[in-house]
């Protein structure tokens, strides 16, 4: 986990976990899209995250946006706890019995042993004892489990209406902009819905909203009566960029904003994003996985594999003193504008089984340099820290 920092970041997760369950029966299947990522995300920074397809980038971006419900774990958004999983609180409960069900099964054992030895004058004194203890152990059990339910209400109520004033804040810009964008809704009423849901009636008002964040991301007010068939990729993006600021929020998830457009329009989409954060002050959580564009649009940058943050460090810092194998081999597959560096450019395979030994010794996010994590047991991380360069 990381340190503190000075000031408080926008956005927390802590062992943030999104399991899914398909098939039934003895067929049950657990897909652990999101186990046990931690990372903070600083006001007015774009905090990058990165991996290959089904590495659980999006489920993490869906998760703190609430559109999928955590497993376990916390989110925190401008230090409100917005969500948090009821798994680890049931596991809790669910512990705790057992441990006080061994306590008082034990006791009862040593009770029925003392008394088997003990004269007929001494036995009535033992039960007494050992029910003063066992009695002791329940109320104690009592008032553990009762903090636990409590608990597990509490991450419950985390749909207060007052939190959902705070999500307002929060909003999402979706990876494709054809099957985001309704093609029976008018631009206008598409980008209108979020001003209508929080609670604004007046039609001039909303239709001044629209035109004003229309220019905002450089489409005119004019293309408001017009429907999404009628734009192309870069511009239907634009009015999905235009949906998630229309209500002013402070933090965007910008889940692969790019990835369905041609590279020259991805080029328009990046610029419009880095002139909007700079002019609005927002803050954004960018999915993706194209690591040049990571590097060029992000200030840290976290990357993923199997449901796991393996190294996050600032972005120079990453391709400068990249650690864990797999991002390693994700930086080998970066292809450059040399053709005579490409004739030569070695791929670097990441085999898990091969590269990890996890069997006695657990690993965890360690910070082994200020500023740079890396998921590794205590031998990896001796490894590691051999690698860093000044």
């Amino acid at each position: 986990m990381q340190a503190e920092a000075a000031e408080q970041p926008i956005v927390s997760v802590r062992n943030l976990k999104t399991h899914f369950k398909s098939g039934v029966g003895k067929n049950k299947l657990i897909v652990r899209a999101v186990d046990d990522v931690s990372f903070d995300i600083q006001k007015g920074e774009v905090f990058g995250l990165v991996g290959e397809s089904g590495c659980g980038k999006t489920t993490t971006g869906r998760t703190i946006i609430k559109l999928y419900e955590p497993t376990d774990g916390e989110i925190y958004f401008k230090g409100e706890r917005i969500g948090a999983g009821l798994e680890g609180v049931k596991r809790e409960i669910k512990r705790t019995r057992k441990r006080y069900s061994r306590e008082i099964s034990s006791l009862n054992k040593e009770l029925k042993e003392e008394i088997g030895n003990a004269s007929e004058g001494r036995k009535e004194t033992l039960r007494k004892e050992y029910r003063e203890k066992i009695e002791s152990l329940r109320k104690e059990r009592a008032a553990k489990i009762d903090e636990l339910k409590k608990e597990k209400e509490k991450r419950k109520d985390d749909n207060t209406d007052e939190k959902k004033e705070l999500m307002k804040k929060m909003q999402m810009i979706f990876q494709d902009p054809i099957a985001s964008l309704n093609p029976r809704m008018t631009v206008k009423e598409i980008i209108a819905e979020g001003l209508r849901i929080t609670g604004e009636k007046k039609d001039k008002v909303i239709t001044k909203k629209v035109h004003a964040v229309l220019e905002t991301v450089g489409l005119l007010p004019e293309h408001a009566n017009r429907y999404p068939h009628e734009f192309s990729g870069g511009q239907r993006q634009r009015i999905g960029v235009a949906r998630a600021l229309v209500i002013n929020p402070e933090f965007i998830i910008a889940d692969e904003p790019i990835s369905a457009l041609d590279v020259s329009i991805q080029a328009q989409v990046i610029t419009l994003l880095n002139d909007l954060r700079e002019q609005l002050g927002l803050t954004i959580l960018f999915i993706a996985h194209d690591l040049s564009v990571i590097k060029y649009f992000s200030d840290r940058i976290g990357v993923m594999y199997y449901g796991k943050l393996v190294e996050l460090a600032d972005k120079t810092e990453l391709f400068k003193n990249p650690l864990h194998p797999y991002t390693r081999s994700l930086l080998s597959a970066v292809p450059q504008p040399d053709p005579r560096f490409e004739r030569t450019r070695q791929r670097i395979e990441y085999r898990p089984a091969e590269e990890h030994d996890y069997t006695e010794d657990k690993p965890d996010l360690h910070e082994i340099k200020e500023g740079h994590y890396v998921h590794a047991n205590q031998k990896e991380l001796e490894e590691y820290k051999k690698l860093l360069k000044d």
